[in-house]
């Protein structure tokens, strides 16, 4: 969830910042690949010496981090202010957040220690660190709530915000295939079984291989049961998605899963990538469990999965 309301058109010099964990090198990133020109973690006595020179070519991001030696909410205002007097315009500042539990849940995944609380528990520091950025986050123009985005979405997010005309329009379709072994994904819109496919695994020559191989797609695509359920897929999504980014939506995933991520799902979703894209729709894909599956196939000699 954001909030733009305050975002003046035609932005070229964007502040990004918030707590630790919420997702600010995911954003510079996105940013990043949109053309932004990016710097993260710059000490703020740095900052306007960046817009000192000729005029800008192309647009900013700087990342400011609360860790900084150099960081001060007073010192920050001051370096705007500089940055705005320098290029004849003020920076916009986007702060990024997500709830306390949500940034402790995502320290406890990564194991990290907070950098704010090295030697406490990450809830100290994350505390800490709010009571810092407090007046930061008073006076954002764009305030970004993390806590229920994965990263794809937030990078969806960042392309509506701050892209070229073309993708703010655009809808980001995102094609993911895993294992129902190992759960489905997060953020999926949409999950699709495909484990009513034949499946390669039981073809012992093409067991060692995967979804992207010319012989395990024909495989799967060649199933008997194929043709009238992908015509099917493809007409749903053809009625969906333009409903979807009509309504402003601007990301969509879409999960397509098999017994071990590793056949089925991973054929399926190449062959529906190539469908959309010649569509015209953005699409990116991603094959969760098939590396683990691809590290693990010599093992799965008798009750297999695939």
């Amino acid at each position: 969830m954001s909030d733009a309301s305050r975002l003046p058109a035609g932005q070229h010099i964007l502040i990004i910042t918030g707590p630790a964990g919420a997702g600010r090198t995911t954003a510079i990133r996105a940013l990043e690949d949109l053309g932004f020109e990016a710097i993260d973690n710059l000490p703020l006595s740095f900052l306007p010496r960046l817009f000192a020179g000729p005029p800008l070519e192309r647009a900013v991001v700087v990342g400011i981090d609360a860790r900084n030696r150099e960081f001060g909410i007073d010192r920050l205002v001051g370096a705007l202010e500089e940055v705005a007097n320098l290029t004849g315009e003020s920076p916009a500042l986007v702060y990024l957040d997500c709830g306390t539990d949500t940034l402790i849940r995502r320290y406890n995944e990564t194991r990290r220690r907070h950098p704010l609380s090295p030697t406490e528990t990450p809830r100290a520091g994350i505390e800490r660190e709010r009571a810092l950025l407090a007046p930061l986050r008073e006076r954002a123009d764009v305030l970004i709530d993390t806590g229920e985005m994965t990263p794809h979405e937030l990078r969806a997010e960042m392309a509506r915000l701050f892209g070229p005309k073309d993708a703010q329009a655009d809808l980001a379709i995102e094609l993911q295939s895993f294992s129902y072994a190992r759960g489905t994904p997060r953020g999926a819109d949409m999950v699709i079984d495909v484990r009513f496919l034949r499946n390669p695994h039981w073809n012992l020559a093409l067991r060692p291989k995967n979804g992207r191989d010319p012989e395990v797609s024909a495989f799967v695509l060649g199933d008997s049961g194929f043709d009238a359920f992908y015509s099917r897929l493809v007409d749903l999504l053809r009625t969906l998605l333009p409903a979807y980014r009509a309504e402003g939506k601007s990301y969509f995933g879409i999960g397509l899963g098999c017994t071990g991520g590793k056949h089925r799902s991973v054929a399926v979703a190449e062959a529906l990538s190539k469908t959309l894209a010649e569509d015209g729709w953005r699409v990116s894909i991603r094959h969760r469990d098939l590396e683990r599956a691809v590290k693990s196939a010599t093992s799965d000699l008798g009750m297999g999965v695939a």
